[in-house]
């Protein structure tokens, strides 16, 4: 049976554990030769020395020079850029406020999880017209459409960035779509919920269990492939029909 990615060319940005890890795992399964990304540098290399067709890089996704020098080993090593999977960001955290938040911590979340996925875009670009084209995936949230503070901000603006490069990079035969996950039930997610959030998520959504990282693997190598061809622009959401809102 044929593999979707035999002979393309993968980064994954926060590659080295959780999703990304998955996501970079998931790749290289289906044959890309896949460039584990982290700002943990040493945790790349390990997770890299577990995935077959693989090697590592510590970025620093909000520090340009940084990103550059991912893009270049990557080159440097696989011949060019296929897709790039923007998974790198910071998380809820004390980043669910918007009113009080300093502005540092602002200009931390935003520079991660907006420019961060800019820049690596704005790097990829010459690399993957050099080949014809290819596809940028950026990770995004189901709660930018929930108003949940500065992280959803930050995810809603990722949502824009998505059509509005998919517009720009047309011309070169980029697709920039996205996948905004709800929640996915984690050995630390579950933990540190109190049974009323679990019993409010799961009340929220259509589907009657807790997202999985298989639930998101699926959708994100189906948007990268040619099968998702005539998809560009667009956020698919992946929380079993979450309709919670307010």
């Amino acid at each position: 049976m044929a593999r979707r990615y035999e002979g393309k060319v993968v980064i994954v940005t926060g590659a080295a554990q959780g999703i990304g890890r998955a996501y970079a795992a998931a790749f290289a399964a289906e044959g890309a030769s896949v460039t584990v990304a982290d700002i943990d540098g040493d945790r790349a290399n390990a997770t890299s020395k577990d995935i077959d067709g693989s090697f590592a890089v510590a970025v620093d996704v909000a520090n340009e020079p940084s990103v550059a020098a991912m893009v270049d080993a990557c080159t440097d090593r696989f011949g060019g850029v296929d897709v790039l999977v923007n998974n790198a960001g910071l998380h809820m955290g004390k980043y669910n406020l918007c009113s009080t938040l300093a502005l540092d911590d602002w200009r931390r979340l935003l520079d991660v999880n907006v420019l961060g996925a800019v820049l690596c875009a704005r790097y990829c670009h010459a690399p993957m017209a050099r080949r014809g084209g290819g596809v940028i995936l950026n990770q995004s949230s189901n709660s930018s459409y929930l108003g949940v503070g500065a992280y959803s901000v930050s995810k809603l603006a990722l949502n824009g960035v998505t059509l509005s490069l998919a517009r720009e990079f047309a011309p070169d035969g980029i697709r920039v779509v996205g996948i905004a996950p709800g929640m996915v039930a984690s050995d630390a997610v579950l933990e540190r919920l109190e049974d009323h959030n679990k019993q409010m998520v799961l009340g929220g959504q259509l589907v009657k269990r807790f997202g999985a990282v298989e639930d998101l693997v699926g959708m994100v190598l189906l948007l990268c492939s040619d099968e998702a061809a005539f998809v560009t622009g667009e956020t698919m959401t992946v929380d079993g029909g979450y309709v919670g809102r307010v």
